[in-house]
């Protein structure tokens, strides 16, 4: 703050995933505005704690100190840490400015770590809370997709090569199904969050036993309530000056993950893409190129692969600053944390409003489909016609040589004169197979290719899925994004 510049003008760098990415919400909860704030609550719950046991607080200060939560001259406190080098104590004289009675109980028996990691845990805690909704939209949204197009056949493909068929609704439950998991684990270490808490400099609590004269019992009491004020289950026991920075390495390492699977899912779109037989959305005014008027780049799955790689990327800080914390901290944490968390949560709440613009717009195109099937089922089929000729009395080895050659040709139509796949149409006009030309429509219908995958879809979505969303529900009829 102390160094910085006019962060509104455009004459000043802004991160565009403040400017152009984020949501309002998820920039406000790590705004200034909304951090210092906190740091002032946290003040508060301090003193009216300190005060229910006993020091000699008065209500006339607490009361002072409620009324001006938010009244922050932010100009002073950016001079009053110019002065200082110091952001905390540039607040705390700050905040005493407008509270005179209380200045002198403000940040009484705190350190730095008390408003500094109390408030990023507080702030982790309401992301997650912003993020875990948007992530069962997205899933809620793909859902429907998925079951509305459970019995639709398409190529599957291995190594990017055809495979057996699957159909839509299908490969859509493999995107969901990554998406369930990273939404148990957001959940999951959501839930987990613990707050630092009252502990002092190194986290013994020496400086609150002595505020309370050596009573151990106050002293619990007083990190309890704080903690319960914050809205927090239960604080660390231990702790150094910080509380450690293996949370921080969960909290980005789930982040992280969605982004594998969101840049997975989108990749698999932009690829679907180039084969004609998905998109994304495509605005009617929406230009795909300055120079080229006929095209429909898939810029928002393009955006969230880009962002996806750097979410994934930021796992890499909070690992490296909880190995050289030395002791019981080194502040060399600070600068990194500032960046890393921030940057994490808002480059999650882009990809998860970009990706559901995404998926309530999917456009399929079965005619194109249909076609890539048409070209590759003959050679899929080939198995079901030799089991089919030997049930017509004809020889396993005898059949297996002739569709071998008629193959080989077909598979030279396609690939040294550009042609359609013949295969069937060489089959039709073989003799030797007159005894199953009646049945090669029903032996090569693509239904018949895709085994029990619009079953799964239905099991999935119905014992995995649905419950799964369950305490989302309130947030399912959001309008779309």
């Amino acid at each position: 703050m102390a160094a910085g510049g006019d962060y509104g003008g455009s004459d000043s760098y802004r991160s565009p995933l403040a400017s152009r990415y984020a949501s309002p919400e998820m920039c406000f909860v790590f705004s200034d505005k909304y951090k210092f704030r906190t740091w002032r609550q946290l003040w508060l719950w301090l003193a009216e704690a300190e005060q229910t046991l006993g020091l000699p607080i008065t209500d006339e200060q607490i009361q002072e100190m409620k009324s001006n939560l938010d009244n922050i001259d932010f100009k002073m406190a950016a001079e009053e840490e110019k002065q200082l080098r110091h952001d905390v104590m540039a607040h705390v004289h700050t905040f005493g400015h407008c509270c005179p009675k209380a200045a002198g109980i403000i940040h009484l028996g705190a350190t730095s770590c008390y408003v500094g990691d109390n408030t990023d845990l507080i702030v982790l805690r309401n992301a997650f809370d912003l993020l875990l909704p948007k992530l069962a939209r997205v899933i809620s949204r793909l859902a429907n997709f998925a079951k509305e197009r459970a019995d639709l056949p398409t190529l599957g493909f291995t190594h990017f090569q055809p495979a057996q068929l699957t159909t839509v609704g299908k490969r859509c439950c493999l995107w969901i199904q990554d998406l369930c998991i990273d939404l148990q684990n957001l959940k999951r270490v959501r839930d987990d969050l613990r707050f630092r808490g009252v502990k002092g400099t190194t986290g013994t609590q020496a400086s609150f036993l002595q505020l309370f004269e050596g009573d151990d019992q106050k002293v619990e009491q007083l990190d309890r309530m704080v903690t319960e004020k914050a809205g927090f289950k239960r604080s660390f026991i231990i702790t150094g000056q910080t509380y450690t920075r293996k949370v921080d390495i969960e909290v980005l390492s789930v982040l992280a993950s969605l982004g594998a699977s969101v840049h997975k899912i989108c990749t698999d779109i932009r690829l679907l893409a180039n084969l004609k037989e998905m998109e994304e959305p495509f605005e009617k005014q929406q230009i795909g190129s300055s120079a080229m008027p006929y095209k429909r780049n898939p810029m928002r799955s393009e955006r969230c692969c880009s962002l996806a790689r750097h979410l994934m990327t930021l796992v890499m800080d909070p690992l490296q600053t909880a190995s050289v914390q030395w002791f019981e901290r080194t502040l060399d944490d600070s600068a990194n944390r500032r960046i890393c968390l921030a940057e994490a949560f808002l480059t999650a709440d882009t990809i998860l409003n970009t990706l559901q613009n995404i998926s309530e717009g999917l456009v399929v195109y079965p005619k194109v489909i249909e076609r890539r099937i048409r070209q590759e089922l003959p050679f899929m089929a080939t198995e079901n016609i030799i089991m089919a000729m030997v049930k017509a009395g004809g020889s396993r080895q005898d059949c297996h040589e002739k569709i071998r050659v008629l193959s080989q040709q077909a598979a030279a139509v396609v690939k040294q004169e550009g042609g359609d796949n013949d295969l069937i149409e060489r089959i039709q006009a073989d003799a030797y197979f007159r005894p199953i030309h009646s049945h090669l429509d029903r032996l090569l219908d693509p239904s018949s290719f895709t085994g029990r995958a619009s079953q799964q879809v239905q099991r999935f979505l119905e014992e995995e899925v649905f419950p799964l969303l369950k305490p989302y529900e309130n947030v399912m009829k959001v309008p779309p994004f």
